[in-house]
C-alpha cells in the first residue's frame, strides 16, 4: 500500500507597497515546484499560532518584522504527496527591507500582472479573492414582459448594493436577445455580465458566458476569448475538473446547503465542498442556501465568495 499523504499548514502573507504592488517569492531549485512564483510564508509549526508562524517565515525569507493585518483564506489543496491547506493574510506593516534571505528572487507585482506569473495551485485562488468579486448574483428570469421593469429596478438596486459579477438567465426566446442588449448596454461599466449557456450571443454582446454542466463535458475548447469570462456550474469533480481543463476563469460549485431553488438536490455540506475544492485550482463560488454572511464561512474552505439568486436580488 501507498504511503498515507502528510499534511501541511502553511501561512503565507500578502504584503503590498506604497505603489500597491505585491512581493511574490520564487521557489528555489532545491524545492519541490522550483522556479513557481508564491507568496512568502511557510509551514506552521507545532505550538504556533499562525500569526506567530508567519511572523516567523517572513523574519527568515524576508528579513522584515511583519505586523500580521486581516486574514483572507484558507485553500485546502491536494498535491501528490501532501494534502496541504494554505492559510492567507494581509500584511498590515513591516519594518526593514524585503530581500531573499534564503537566495530566492523576490519581485514586486501589480495586482493586475500577477496572472502572469506561473505558480502552485493553492496560490491561484487567492490571486482570485484579491482581485475578483466575492459575490456573484444569477438573476432570476423575468415572469412576463410585464414583470421587465420590475425585474430592471430590481437589478438596478443589486448593482448599487455593490454587486460587480452577474450571470444573466433570460427567457429562452427572441426577448432574451433585446433583454441581454438593454442591460449590457445600460451597465456595461464596471460590471462584469455573463449570460446563462448562450455562447454565440455572449460571443456577439462582448460578455461572458456561464456554462452548464452537460455543456463543459461536450466542449473541448474554451468557448471564448480570454478577454470575455468563461464561468460553469458544477456538482461533482469530473465537472470541475473538465472547467478546469477548459480553461474556465472560475466555477460554482454546490449546492452545499438545502435550497428552495433546487428543493431536489442533496447537499454537499462543507466537508465535501472543502474536498472537491481541494483537488482544481481554479477559482471557485459557493452556491446553494448561502448569502452574504456566509462569505467568510465560504473562505474558510478555498471559496472565492457565494453564488446566489435570493440572497443577492433584492425583495
Amino acid at each position: 500500500m501507498p504511503s498515507p499523504k502528510r499534511s501541511i499548514h502553511v501561512v503565507a502573507g500578502v504584503i503590498t507597497d506604497a505603489r500597491g504592488r505585491i512581493l511574490l517569492n520564487r521557489r528555489t531549485e532545491n524545492r519541490d515546484m522550483a522556479g513557481l512564483w508564491e507568496f512568502p510564508g511557510g509551514k506552521r509549526e507545532d505550538g504556533e499560532t499562525s500569526e506567530q508562524a508567519l511572523v516567523r517565515e517572513l523574519r527568515e525569507e524576508l528579513g522584515i518584522e511583519a505586523e500580521i493585518g486581516d486574514w483572507i483564506m484558507d485553500v485546502p489543496q491536494e498535491y501528490p504527496d501532501k494534502h496541504l491547506r494554505l492559510e492567507v493574510w494581509h500584511i498590515r506593516s513591516w519594518k526593514g527591507s524585503p530581500r531573499g534571505r534564503e537566495g530566492q528572487a523576490i519581485t514586486w507585482v501589480a495586482p493586475d500582472k500577477l496572472s502572469r506569473y506561473s505558480m502552485p495551485p493553492a496560490d491561484l485562488p487567492v490571486v482570485a479573492a484579491l482581485r475578483q468579486p466575492d459575490r456573484y448574483l444569477i438573476t432570476p428570469e423575468p415572469d412576463s414582459d410585464a414583470a421587465h421593469q420590475d425585474w430592471y429596478a430590481r437589478l438596478a438596486r443589486a448593482l448599487d448594493a455593490g454587486v460587480r459579477r452577474v450571470q444573466l438567465r433570460t427567457p429562452t426566446s427572441a426577448a432574451r436577445i433585446q433583454l441581454a442588449e438593454q442591460v449590457v448596454s445600460r451597465h456595461r461599466s464596471g460590471v462584469q455580465w455573463l449570460l446563462n449557456r448562450d455562447i454565440e450571443l455572449a460571443r456577439r454582446l462582448g460578455v461572458g458566458v456561464h456554462l452548464g454542466g452537460e455543456q463543459l463535458l461536450q466542449l473541448e475548447t474554451r468557448p471564448l476569448p480570454a478577454d470575455q469570462l468563461v464561468a460553469a456550474s458544477c456538482h461533482d469533480l469530473a465537472q470541475l475538473q473538465a472547467a478546469q481543463r477548459l480553461g474556465c476563469d472560475f466555477a460554482v460549485l454546490g449546492p452545499v446547503q438545502a435550497t428552495a431553488s433546487h428543493p431536489g438536490a442533496a447537499p454537499l455540506g462543507w466537508e465535501a465542498f472543502d474536498a472537491l475544492r481541494a483537488q482544481v485550482s481554479l477559482p471557485i463560488y459557493a452556491l446553494g442556501g448561502l448569502g452574504a454572511d456566509d462569505i467568510v464561512q465560504a473562505r474558510r474552505h478555498g471559496a472565492q465568495g457565494i453564488a446566489s439568486i435570493r440572497a443577492l436580488w433584492p425583495s
